[in-house]
């Protein structure tokens, strides 16, 4: 049986509309393959973002659209809702969020509320063009397309380096996930890693590929409370670090979490550059589909 197409939650900050060259248009336009032809999902977008998808005629013609009200108007409170919603014919499956890093609004508690019920929940939260982008290529390869060309470079994990995070309650669960999928963090050219996590990745490799080749498998970082996410936040401005596998716990208070919140505004920051995976499950099935997209040649 076919599965059922995803419902898809779609908002932006106002900057991320202004224009054909901004990020939305970025998105619908470079992923339009993957929605109209691969992946049909419904469109659940919020009032001033669909403004601009009609205004700019993006996915003109595209009939699995529902419009939410504004923002001011409740609009990303009802997306909250839609996420926890256990109705499949209401629910959410994902919810991409373009994030501008300086407008207030990414901050209101519906906002933050957002993520947090994704990485509860266990969905997609996307809040990058280059995550957007991303997410989309890799579903589109699960249903049967083709890989684009165009995004190439972005898959030759040869040249690319990946930051590994995880709190605390979530360190066993990061371990489990990269031994288990191994092979495919061992193709990317540097591994980044904080504090404590980065030494019981190293403790793995050695394991895995012998004490020499193992040892410095991981390049250690500060903790991230004594500053690692600003080490990464450092890498991601400088354009050496595209991707980031976070696995956060949202149940606990974090004293150290305005540097979170640093590390996360820096990728926004580069939207069309820097991606990140914030939960377990959304993490072990983007492991999958990256080892489908990154066969080697």
């Amino acid at each position: 049986m076919k599965p059922r197409p995803y419902r898809i939650g779609l908002a932006a900050n106002r900057a991320h509309l202004a224009s054909a060259d901004t990020a939305l248009a970025s998105l619908l336009q470079g992923s339009r393959s993957a929605i109209v032809d691969y992946l049909q999902p419904q469109l659940v977008v919020v009032g001033r973002t669909l403004d601009a998808m009609r205004r700019q005629q993006l996915l003109e013609g595209y009939p699995h659209i529902e419009g939410f009200p504004y923002g001011r108007e409740g609009g990303l409170m009802r997306l909250v809702a839609r996420v926890v919603d256990s109705d499949a014919s209401r629910g959410l499956d994902a919810v991409i969020y373009l994030i501008d890093p300086v407008d207030p609004s990414s901050t209101f508690p519906e906002a933050v509320a957002l993520k947090r019920q994704c990485i509860i929940h266990g969905k997609p939260f996307l809040s990058t063009l280059a995550g957007a982008r991303e997410w989309f290529e890799l579903e589109a390869i699960a249903a049967g397309a083709q890989a684009d060309a165009t995004l190439d470079a972005v898959f030759d994990l040869r040249s690319e380096a990946i930051a590994l995070v995880a709190h605390d309650a979530m360190k066993p669960s990061m371990l489990a996930l990269v031994e288990q999928h191994f092979e495919l963090f061992d193709r990317f050219a540097v591994r980044y890693a904080t504090g404590t996590t980065g030494g019981l990745l190293n403790e793995m490799a050695m394991r895995i590929k012998g004490k020499d080749a193992g040892r410095n498998w991981v390049k250690p970082l500060l903790s991230g409370p004594l500053g690692g996410d600003a080490q990464i936040a450092e890498l991601i401005l400088d354009r050496q670090c595209r991707r980031m596998l976070f696995l956060e716990d949202p149940h606990v208070a974090r004293q150290h979490e305005a540097d979170i919140q640093l590390l996360e505004r820096a990728a926004r920051t580069f939207t069309d550059y820097a991606s990140c995976v914030t939960d377990l499950k959304f993490a072990e099935r983007w492991c999958r589909l990256m080892q489908l997209r990154c066969q080697p040649v």
